[in-house]
């Protein structure tokens, strides 16, 4: 067999698992709960790495090593950034919001628990909270497929258009069947293939440029400043990357892990797990850019036209085949995971805060899954086609959708958990002010307008947000013993874990 047959058996090896757990999932689901948060039953393994495949993407495998082999280590600092946020969002949010959503009348979606914890008789918070949802998510499933598409066409020779269908076709088959379950189930295999070979590609790869010492000493060779923390970075260019620490407390598809954990006291071993799951992935990342720095300027009959490929060359070149397409499998894997979360959040989105909401308040859940089930293939199809063209403009949506949802849910999440006094309209507002101010902030670069270079968006949405989410809740505050009587019921909850 070639050696592409070879690496296409394990990625079909790869596909079979994944539509396996699909099938399994579909069996043990049997309402809306357990397809929109799998009963709550997840444990702190699964909770963990199902959290950290679906945050990571291909970035964790291209974009990430792709920036340090160009640009050094001061790339690093977004990773610095993200390390902080995630740490601070499992101790922070996790255990607070896995209390109050099974408090406030068992809410299984971050809209619901909104409309709950604020006692929402307008219903408006909801509803502008999974259209947002809606918005933003259809745009980065689609950007997903793009990158699933072009995968397959730069690692296999296809077509565009086969490598989307495939990618497509195999994410919605195991989410439309086996909903939230099959989805973090997955993730935690997924997970675990992005850590084993982001451990591998680097451990073996250092042999082959002389050990430690040498390799740094070549990296030295090509341009000293590579190894350099801080060379050709400012204060507002450090701000603007650590910043992405803050994009965490609002990715809907992220926290919603932390209401499916089985209970409360778990949250703390899966913040351990998931820690060690992300700093090992994030330093696996960062020494394989540089051994493949050290490697490529010591064989030169190799070259590496992509430096975002210098994980997929280093993988291709080191391996036997069938290895090489575990390699392949686990871009694959950081790819279909990120995806797959994010369709059955905005599939929750769909049933749960829009169509139960506004068309049917008494719809039965056999009615609602199977309508959970049509609006993943809606949704995948509608992204499907927006990825038809390849056009950038999805792809530069999805540039600031992280920030987008950080700066409006981020600041809104933590102060439902952490501040009795916040209400709905400060909610509501702040939400609509730190989305608005995410995209204006983009397009217009005021960035360069106000400081003379780029800000991240994140930073003023999120602040903008704090700020009116806290005055227009102090105007508008009136005492709610249904609120009070929650939120310590929360806090006594936590105590007792």
């Amino acid at each position: 067999m070639s050696n592409v047959s070879l690496q296409l058996v394990s990625i079909g090896v790869y596909i079979a698992m994944m539509l396996f757990i699909g099938w399994y999932s579909y069996r043990k689901t049997s309402n809306l709960t357990d397809y929109m948060l799998g009963g709550r039953s997840l444990g702190p393994a699964v909770t963990a790495l199902s959290a950290g495949a679906a945050d990571m993407s291909g970035w964790l495998l291209m974009g990430l090593p792709g920036g340090i082999y160009v640009s050094g280590l001061a790339d690093a600092w977004i990773a610095i950034g993200l390390t902080i946020g995630a740490y601070l969002n499992w101790l922070w949010v996790a255990p607070r919001l896995r209390s109050y959503t099974q408090v406030a009348n068992d809410s299984i979606t971050i809209p619901s628990y909104l409309e709950n914890r604020f006692k929402d008789q307008t219903k408006l918070l909801r509803i502008v909270s999974g259209i947002v949802i809606l918005l933003f998510f259809t745009f980065y499933v689609s950007s997903g497929m793009v990158s699933g598409a072009v995968f397959f066409q730069s690692s296999f020779g296809t077509s565009y258009h086969t490598g989307l269908y495939i990618v497509g076709g195999v994410v919605v088959a195991y989410t439309l069947f086996g909903g939230f379950l099959a989805v973090s189930y997955t993730d935690f295999i997924q997970g675990l293939m992005m850590l084993v070979a982001l451990l591998l590609v680097p451990a073996i790869g250092i042999f082959h440029t002389g050990g430690p010492a040498e390799t740094f000493d070549t990296i030295r060779a090509i341009d000293s400043t590579k190894l350099d923390l801080f060379k050709g970075t400012t204060f507002i260019g450090i701000v603007s990357a650590m910043a992405w620490g803050l994009g965490y407390f609002g990715q809907p598809h992220i926290i919603v892990r932390f209401m499916a954990i089985k209970t409360i006291k778990e949250t703390k071993s899966a913040r351990r797990i998931g820690m060690g799951w992300m700093i090992f992935s994030l330093l696996g990342t960062i020494f394989t850019a540089l051994i493949g720095l050290a490697f490529f300027k010591q064989n030169p009959q190799f070259t590496l036209d992509n430096p975002e490929a210098v994980f997929i060359q280093l993988g291709q070149i080191l391996f036997h085949p069938i290895f090489a397409g575990f390699v392949l499998a686990a871009i694959l894997a950081a790819i279909m995971s990120t995806i797959s979360s994010q369709l059955i959040v905005t599939s929750s989105a769909l049933v749960e805060d829009l169509y139960k909401m506004v068309m049917n308040k008494n719809a039965k859940d056999q009615q609602l899954v199977f309508l959970g089930r049509m609006s993943v293939l809606i949704v995948a199809v509608v992204a499907a086609a927006l990825a038809l063209k390849q056009d950038n403009t999805i792809l530069d949506l999805v540039a600031y959708a992280w920030a987008g949802f950080g700066a409006s849910f981020g600041p809104i999440i933590l102060l439902s958990l952490f501040w009795k006094k916040i209400t709905n309209w400060g909610a509501l507002f702040g939400m609509i002010v730190g989305a608005v101010t995410v995209i204006v902030w983009k397009n217009g670069d005021l960035g360069k307008v106000f400081f003379g270079e780029s800000l991240y968006e994140i930073v003023p949405g999120f602040l903008l947000n704090l700020i009116v989410a806290v005055v227009i809740s102090i105007i508008t505050y009136k005492k709610n013993e249904a609120i009070e009587k929650e939120f310590n019921e929360s806090v006594r909850l936590l105590k007792e874990e």
